[in-house]
């Protein structure tokens, strides 16, 4: 992990030692319970110290009670180890303030969009005006996160692939991704599962889940696991 410039597999991310982090999607995210704005404040402003000192500056959301931080190297589309090193160093602030990660609480949201022939590019366009972001890779996405990106599969998609799911009594274009660490894909599906709702397909563990709410609607839980 000596290369800055290089990026790493999925094994060698969990074989950081990183406690308070997990990978979603692109990203290694962490989410610090402060409990506080002020506290929360003191931990932003170490956050971009060292973000200066690197020359490498993470994503940062503040809020009352937590701070969320997500660190890629977007000049190679990748997580290196300057992403590593970082997110050690805001880590230490953390311990610092006495505060602690929430490694449970780290989700990240696509919405999955049917489309006639599965290349939804005709639509980004229209999705990057209506959400307020821009295309990225033929998909619409918002820089400022505040929107989940949005992504196009072709109508029935499943039942192309060994994954193959049961019918639906109706269509529905529309899912839920719903992004977790690969440590949470389990819990997290438990809980859905807890509160009513259905598991529909295990096939593609410990990849994604499948689930349903009570009136039928699905989403897939996802995890960077066998990918």
């Amino acid at each position: 992990m000596s290369d800055p410039e290089a990026t790493l597999n999925p094994a060698q991310i969990r074989e950081a030692g990183l406690d308070d982090w997990r990978q979603v999607l692109g990203r290694i995210k962490a989410r610090f319970r402060t409990g506080d704005f002020a506290t929360g404040l003191k931990l932003v402003n170490l956050i971009g110290e060292s973000a200066e000192q690197a020359n490498h500056h993470p994503d940062v959301s503040l809020s009352y009670t937590d701070v969320i931080v997500a660190l890629a190297s977007h000049d190679v589309d990748g997580i290196t180890s300057r992403d590593i090193d970082l997110a050690q160093q805001i880590s230490a602030h953390a311990k610092t303030l006495g505060v602690e990660a929430d490694v449970h609480g780290i989700t990240q949201v696509e919405l999955g969009l049917d489309t006639a022939t599965g290349d939804g590019s005709r639509l980004g366009e229209f999705y990057a005006a209506l959400l307020g972001g821009e295309i990225r890779n033929g998909e619409p996405v918002d820089p400022s996160g505040q929107v989940p990106t949005v992504w196009w599969q072709g109508p029935g998609a499943g039942e192309r692939d060994e994954f193959s799911l049961p019918a639906q009594e109706f269509e529905q274009r529309w899912h839920l991704d719903v992004w977790v660490p690969h440590d949470e894909g389990e819990r997290r599906m438990q809980a859905a599962l807890d509160a009513g709702g259905t598991l529909v397909s295990d096939k593609a563990a410990p990849s994604y889940w499948v689930i349903e709410d009570a009136d039928g609607n699905r989403a897939c839980i996802c995890t960077p696991l066998d990918r």
